[in-house]
């Protein structure tokens, strides 16, 4: 029987090849969908509230433990807003540094997700080791480029999984020489495995499926955004990461525990196709006619180009550390010192699942206040609802139970969305009599 002449409702319990633990759950009445409610029902994690009262130092450590698969975006985030609370300026080599650190986080949480959670959607395989007996080369390629990132990472922060190389003011510590030169030379030979990736996802199978949506990334006036810029969308928006709050609203909703989020009311999507849209005049020339030969346009208002968009990105880390990196001469003095301050500030840059936003208040001794961090996740859950309820749709609300479960499972791998992140706290309110 048809989803046309019943009411049918699909239950995903668990959310496969996604970080953390969500369900979906849709309603199909009369060949539409009446209700569709992605439930992320981790507990909360308080991360804010567990953060009050923490030296500087510790919230930079601390946060990195937020998330195993981008923690330097946590620092990165943490570590600008703090700086601008205590009036400490990095030098430009600290600022080159922490651009390539980035660079590092962005390589491999982006080649994680391409090979090993979305590409076996895109060639109808169940799992990556599956899809490895029919594609070794591919994967092994993927899991060389990861691993280049976490050398990256490791460089700069000690070990690639909560690092621990940031302060305030810049690093604890400079790469010698030697250890920079030996990493440039994986670089360079990461940079071509990337050109030929970009190629390979462009190739594969992807679905049609363009919708209206709102792109919000950062903007710098002359690099492709990663440490720092100001807040844009494609419908205009052009914010200092301090004004955030007057335009981006979070709130509950009673089927998540992460929150929700809008801008002037509305859904928005953030992330790497977000981030390509909104800045692909920054671009290498070589790389944009390298998509134009592809036959991939963007700005694109297909999500599933997102796989390319994640591609694309790798080549522009690796070109951009390799860049960062050329005649490099560690510092003698790689932080600057950062005196005890009271004030409140922000921090934002472009974690690989798009704007990071973080604020803190700090007392005399630097020590927290108050606390808020909105993540990309929670930013792109009420987009996520959007676009499944539009996606299956189109897909044919006809198919089995089986067809549409698969189909919005890798809508919503599309975002790779990290679930634990999202999971902050519970927008609680008693009354009383």
């Amino acid at each position: 029987m048809s989803h046309d002449t019943r009411t049918g409702e699909i239950h995903v319990p668990i959310l496969a090849r996604v970080e953390g633990e969500g369900a979906l759950d849709i309603r199909i009445a009369a060949g539409r969908i009446e209700a569709l409610t992605l439930r992320i029902f981790e507990p909360p994690r308080l991360f804010e509230k567990l953060l009050e009262g923490r030296s500087t130092q510790d919230v930079i450590d601390s946060v990195a433990r937020i998330c195993g698969i981008c923690p330097v975006a946590y620092q990165m985030s943490a570590v600008a807003a703090i700086e601008s609370i205590l009036g400490v300026t990095p030098s430009p080599w600290v600022e080159a540094m922490r651009r390539v650190m980035y660079c590092g986080e962005w390589l491999q949480s982006h080649s994680l997700h391409i090979h090993l959670l979305a590409a076996p959607d895109f060639l109808g395989y169940e799992s990556a080791p599956a899809m490895a007996r029919d594609h070794p080369d591919e994967v092994r390629r993927g899991l060389r480029l990861q691993g280049l990132g976490n050398e990256i990472i490791r460089t700069f922060g000690g070990r690639s999984v909560h690092p621990v190389g940031i302060c305030p003011g810049g690093f604890f510590h400079a790469p010698d020489t030697a250890t920079i030169e030996a990493l440039r030379q994986h670089l360079a030979e990461g940079l071509e495995e990337a050109r030929d990736l970009i190629a390979w996802t462009a190739g594969l199978p992807i679905p049609e499926d363009d919708q209206d949506f709102v792109s919000v990334s950062l903007r710098h006036p002359s690099d492709y955004p990663i440490t720092e810029g100001r807040i844009v969308s494609d419908q205009g928006l052009d914010i200092a990461p301090a004004d955030f709050e007057q335009h981006f609203r979070e709130f509950q909703v009673p089927h998540s525990t992460a929150l929700h989020a809008q801008l002037d009311g509305h859904p928005y999507l953030v992330g790497p196709l977000a981030r390509l849209n909104n800045n692909l005049d920054l671009l290498p020339e070589d790389l944009r006619q390298l998509l134009d030969d592809l036959g991939v346009s963007f700005p694109s208002r297909n999500m599933f180009h997102s796989i390319v968009a994640r591609a694309v990105e790798m080549h522009v880390a690796l070109s951009e550390a390799l860049r960062l990196t050329e005649d490099y001469d560690p510092a003698a003095e790689p932080h600057a010192e950062a005196p005890a301050r009271a004030g409140v500030g922000v921090g934002c840059t472009e974690a690989p699942r798009g704007i990071l936003w973080h604020r803190y208040a700090l007392d005399d001794q630097a020590r927290v206040v108050e606390a808020r961090i909105v993540p990309p996740t929670s930013q792109n859950q009420a987009r996520m609802e959007e676009d499944l309820a539009a996606s299956l749709t189109r897909f044919g609300l006809e198919r089995d139970d089986d067809a549409l479960r698969l189909h919005g499972e890798m809508v919503i791998r599309n975002y790779d969305p990290c679930i634990s992140c999202a999971t902050h706290f519970l927008d609680f309110h008693a009354t009383r009599e």
